[in-house]
């Protein structure tokens, strides 16, 4: 008779357990702590919702645009790569200069420069930070939509006719010259304060609208389609093989 009191509050206590246990918690050193379920799903209400393996995976705003800026730099050293054989006289097919700018127009300047323009821009402006870069930031874009425009229209006659051959490698030489300080510009100037300038959710909200937006243009696994596309001109131009870009 005087155990029965015992033996209920210790199932009182099982049956309590039970349901910490449902809950994500356990006893440990006299104190309820959570789970590893628990931690997961705490973790995963961090992540937007996206397990923690799964939320490895995701890319946050400046490292989407910056690793685009790499896509842009591969194109510029096409371009480089095309002037050179240009000056040393060698026969090539023009075609990866147009296919090489069909990738700036497409990549770049509709999806990348857009996303800036729509998302990354205007949060400085309201913020009212960065306002005389991201000016002369805009004024860039438009102009190197100028510039793309050319070179598309130039490549094709580029060998057969000589003033519009020289006139090529101006626009090639200005673009490079303009978006290698653009770029680097964003890269360490702009980007690193975004997450300053937005909140939590806008920032988590614009990694998915970038991501959207590349499945919307170019399908699932557009960059790497991307990168894939840049990959074949390196390799038409002959500056695929990244060894013999080391000094000697």
């Amino acid at each position: 008779m005087n155990r029965k009191p015992h033996l209920d509050v210790e199932q009182s206590r099982r049956g309590f357990a039970r349901s910490a246990g449902t809950a994500g918690l356990v006893m440990l050193g006299g104190l309820w702590v959570p789970t590893l379920a628990a931690e997961h799903k705490q973790q995963k209400s961090k992540t937007n919702g996206v397990a923690p393996d799964e939320a490895e995976e995701l890319v946050t705003p400046p490292e989407d645009l910056m690793r685009e800026h790499g896509v842009l730099d591969r194109v510029l050293l096409i371009y480089e790569a095309a002037m050179r054989k240009f000056d040393a006289k060698e026969d090539f097919d023009p075609a990866v200069i147009t296919q090489s700018a069909q990738v700036i127009r497409d990549f770049i300047e509709n999806y990348h420069e857009k996303s800036e323009e729509q998302h990354v821009f205007p949060r400085f402006e309201k913020a009212n930070q960065m306002l005389d870069l991201v000016s002369v930031l805009l004024l860039q874009h438009q102009a190197g939509r100028r510039v793309t425009a050319m070179i598309l229209q130039l490549a094709p006659d580029s060998l057969r006719d000589d003033d519009k051959r020289r006139e090529l490698i101006t626009s090639m030489r200005s673009f490079i010259t303009m978006y290698r300080p653009h770029a680097a510009r964003e890269d360490t100037d702009l980007f690193p304060k975004l997450q300053k300038v937005v909140s939590r959710n806008e920032y988590e909200a614009m990694a998915e609208d970038f991501e959207n937006e590349e499945h919307r243009l170019f399908g699932e696994d557009g960059f790497e389609k991307m990168t894939d596309r840049v990959a074949s001109l390196e390799q038409m131009i002959g500056i695929h093989d990244l060894a013999k870009f080391t000094p000697s």
